[in-house]
């Protein structure tokens, strides 16, 4: 497989790592501190087409493919972490909405995500729920020519800052599983929504929280996808972002490595630069291995993806693998950094505590490695889980 980007691909890498070095890089430990982004910023991105270049050109996008999303959104958070955020769910949620929601809605809202002047988030998780995705509680009952919404989301990414959200709740039985689940396109900004975030260690700026629904109307013609069937319909988009997630986690560590590299080239001890010593030089020739490797299963994945081809166990992939090895890799580079990669003056901690939560958030590991075996095994697998669930 040959993954040479083209020359168009490459314009939009270019303008990308030169936005990011020049605009975002300066200032990741500030903004880091905080906990919104700035909108003027967005807006900056949204106009070099940065945010969700893969969006249909008649919504605003530029029609591109998603192995372009992709280096768009390894550039971007080689520089800023959090700010990748933007790109990643401009792509994921944009093509949501331009797949799932009406016409009209897609018309108004995927433009506004795309010049950076609108944040969609995601209201999929819930507290009793996490890993068991479909274990929703938050109500959607009929009233009048819509729906009334009433419940918790929690872990929602930029929960105080989203204009609107997709939002998933329990229209049929609740004994129903995954079925009886239908999703809803849901303006955050009116009476009945209440926002809080949480105080994480990590990915302060994107904010995630909870958000309490209570009896918030939604027009019948808000509904996105089949009545009691959207989460299997509208989660099978998760495989794109699962790759996108991946490439996040690869930008931040190769940033950590190359600022390594630079530093044991100029440190010295012993009357020599620390590079040329093995137990300097070997950890890192080994992360850049693994940094090849990784790359290599992303852009496969997202190229699969362009090609209409499953790709589902590769995402999975890419979605546990790379923030635990991204994790692994970061560390090891604080520490070649001695007691001054302790500080906070260096990016390293922070881009550690900014990945870490990539290893719970949207899919953990185990939930990862489920998927991939189901992939494979097939029915074999599923049937045993039937059995072992009705016992």
């Amino acid at each position: 497989m040959h993954f040479q980007p083209t020359e168009d691909q490459k314009a939009f890498q270019e303008t990308a790592r030169r936005f990011a070095s020049e605009k975002l890089a300066p200032s990741y430990l500030e903004r880091a501190r905080g906990h919104t982004l700035d909108r003027d910023l967005l807006r900056e991105m949204g106009a070099l087409g940065l945010i969700g270049p893969d969006l249909p050109e008649d919504l605003g996008g530029l029609g591109e493919s998603s192995v372009t999303a992709g280096l768009i959104t390894e550039e971007i958070a080689r520089a800023d972490f959090n700010v990748s955020y933007i790109q990643l769910l401009g792509s994921l949620m944009g093509g949501m909405i331009a797949k799932h929601a009406s016409r009209e809605i897609a018309s108004e809202w995927v433009p506004k995500v795309v010049a950076g002047e609108a944040i969609v988030g995601l209201g999929l998780t819930e507290p009793r729920g996490g890993s068991d995705a479909a274990n929703l509680i938050l109500k959607a009952e009929k009233s009048g020519n819509g729906w009334r919404l009433n419940g918790e989301k929690t872990s929602m990414s930029f929960s105080e800052q989203a204009d609107v959200a997709v939002v998933f709740a329990r229209t049929g039985d609740p004994a129903g599983g995954s079925r009886g689940v239908s999703a809803f396109f849901v303006d955050l900004n009116q009476e009945g929504v209440k926002r809080t975030h949480f105080d994480d260690i990590g990915t302060r700026p994107v904010g995630r929280g909870s958000v309490f629904f209570d009896d918030v109307f939604v027009p019948a013609e808000n509904m996105m996808a089949e009545q009691d069937r959207a989460f299997g319909t509208i989660m099978a988009g998760f495989d794109y972002s699962r790759a996108l997630i991946g490439l996040e986690c690869l930008g931040a560590a190769q940033a950590s490595v190359d600022e390594t590299w630079e530093y044991v080239k100029g440190r010295e001890a012993f009357g020599a630069p620390i590079v040329q010593y093995q137990g300097v030089s070997f950890p890192l020739a080994e992360a850049e291995t693994q940094l090849t490797m990784m790359r290599q299963l992303c852009y496969y994945t997202l190229d699969l993806r362009d090609r209409g081809l499953p790709h589902t166990a590769e995402a999975a992939m890419c979605k546990w693998y790379l923030p635990k090895t991204a994790c692994e890799i970061i560390h090891q580079c604080l520490i070649l950094h001695g007691h001054y990669g302790y500080t906070t003056d260096l990016p390293h901690h922070q881009r550690y505590n900014d990945v870490l939560g990539l290893q719970i958030g949207d899919g953990t590991a185990q939930i990862q490695k489920l998927v991939i075996a189901r992939e494979k095994a097939g029915r074999v697998v599923l049937q045993y889980d039937q059995k072992a669930k009705a016992k």
